[in-house]
């Protein structure tokens, strides 16, 4: 895919090297020539020196065969113009990064399909780490209402040594929440589990639920309990 990222700044020239890494073909659009030299030099992108909200630019940058934008400028205001002129030239999906939550609303009005907050991710993600350090990694989905996250399975854990289906059926596992994931240990493949996986000591897991459950979650599969599963209460 063609994508044309806006703004060369560290989160604009670190989502150029991934998705470089990736495959893509990337162009980043900034004013600093220093900054573009190197995008060039160093990330291996082609960089256009200028506005990423001017339209000639945008234009000389190839806007038109954009398969994607992403509009990580420095001003939520001028991620709303590049999110305005990308819909405009009718590129089929478009990115903005958001300071203010304010532009929340004109963001997704003028045609941003994703809009990610830097701050809200930031601040989640630290209170998560600190109340859960447990957790190993989180990723948030629909303004953070939805989180998927893994977690690796204590010895302690009154998981351990369960299947999938056993867990999913006792009442303490948060109805609407998955184990989407299974990694037997860290150097195994991540893999989709079945209702017969064995969860192991030493496991992990990655898990979606909505954000208000993401607490009963984790103390149901980190903590140890005395009670047992429900199906084992009614064998």
């Amino acid at each position: 895919m063609y994508l044309l990222i806006g703004g060369a700044g560290l989160v604009g020239l670190s989502l150029a090297r991934e998705l470089v890494e990736l495959g893509h073909t990337i162009a980043v659009i900034d004013t600093d020539p220093t900054a573009c030299r190197y995008a060039r030099e160093q990330v291996g992108v082609m960089a256009f020196d200028g506005s990423a909200v001017s339209t000639q630019v945008l234009l000389e940058a190839g806007i038109r065969k954009a398969d994607a934008v992403a509009a990580v400028l420095r001003d939520d205001a001028l991620n709303l113009a590049m999110v305005t002129l990308a819909k405009h030239y009718g590129v089929p999906h478009i990115v903005s990064r958001m300071r203010q939550r304010d532009f929340e609303g004109p963001l997704r009005l003028a045609g941003a399909h994703h809009i990610v907050s830097t701050v809200d991710l930031a601040v989640n993600t630290m209170l998560t780490v600190i109340e859960y350090p447990q957790v190993e990694s989180m990723m948030h989905y629909e303004q953070g209402q939805v989180e998927v996250f893994k977690i690796a399975i204590p010895p302690e854990s009154h998981v351990a040594g369960r299947s999938v289906g056993l867990v999913a059926k006792d009442s303490r596992f948060p109805e609407g929440s998955l184990i989407i994931g299974y990694q037997p240990h860290p150097h195994a493949d991540l893999v989709i589990p079945n209702a017969n996986t064995m969860l192991e000591t030493g496991s992990t897991v990655l898990v979606v639920t909505k954000s208000e459950l993401l607490h009963q979650v984790v103390d149901f599969l980190g903590l140890c309990s005395n009670r047992p599963l429900d199906s084992e209460v009614a064998h």
